[in-house]
């Protein structure tokens, strides 16, 4: 169960980041409930509730609270990432009401929420080199959502085809795709130096502000002028995480529990 918690600054003292991998006993999965160890997620056909309870690292903080997501539609579309269809992206609940009320740290908000999921048959690094993903929730209660992927030469194992996906997803659950805006290119995140790009009709976009900057993965909000919405950008470097180095490290940031 991965969970991260933000403010206005990575240094707020009510962030967190948890991340444990568990063995396969601690997991129960039925057609309504997932269970990760302490951790729950139900869905009653109208609600998605997430309890958290979690030690977070790299300070073993507790993590203890409640999400409830109330998705406005549910939407059926999946899209390959892959010309061989080995990973599938599908936007379940891109346009939400979520309510967050946790006990450590004390925090209550409520606000937009969103949920999707990913799902592949071979791991990731196998099939893509890198991507830039990002997320913005329009004033026409309409989701734009944009994958720039580049996959994986089977040949080579270095770059090979690079292909975007660009769709809107209604408030009704119906998509729609979108005709592929200019790409930009965007600094690189200033410890790590993950390269980051995207595709907008601002000329102005800016990087506003950077909640993870780790050796393969970045996290950011994006935003052209302050009377815009805020996007939600991630990349990830598969070049980076396949290194032996980058996978030393992540025990300190994803521990195990046997």
């Amino acid at each position: 169960m991965n969970l991260a918690l933000y403010g206005a600054s990575v240094w707020n003292p009510s962030a967190r980041w948890a991340m444990t991998e568990r063995g396969r006993a601690a997991v129960e999965r039925s057609k309504h409930r997932l269970a990760i160890g302490p951790s729950v997620l139900d869905w009653d056909g109208r609600r998605l509730e997430i309890r958290v309870d979690e030690r977070a690292m790299p300070l073993p903080l507790r993590v203890r609270g409640t999400i409830r997501l109330f998705p406005e539609a549910l939407a059926e579309s999946t899209w390959h990432l892959d010309i061989p269809g080995l990973h599938r992206w599908s936007p379940i609940a891109p346009c939400a009401r979520i309510e967050v009320d946790f006990e450590q740290p004390a925090l209550k908000w409520r606000g937009l929420g969103y949920l999707d999921s990913n799902e592949g048959d071979c791991p990731l690094e196998d099939s893509f080199v890198r991507w830039d993903w990002s997320r913005t929730h329009g004033l026409d209660d309409a989701t734009s959502l944009l994958y720039d992927l580049t996959e994986r030469s089977p040949l080579t194992g270095s770059d090979g085809l690079r292909r975007t996906i660009a769709a809107q997803i209604l408030r009704d659950g119906s998509s729609k795709t979108l005709v592929v805006p200019p790409a930009r290119v965007l600094p690189p995140t200033s410890i790590w130096r993950i390269p980051r790009a995207t595709h907008s009709v601002a000329d102005d976009l800016k990087v506003e502000q950077t909640l993870e900057d780790t050796p393969f993965y970045a996290r950011s909000v994006l935003r052209s002028g302050a009377a815009s919405e805020p996007v939600m950008h991630e990349s990830l470097d598969l070049d980076r995480f396949k290194s032996a180095w980058v996978r030393a490290l992540l025990p300190f940031r994803m521990p195990r529990v046997a």
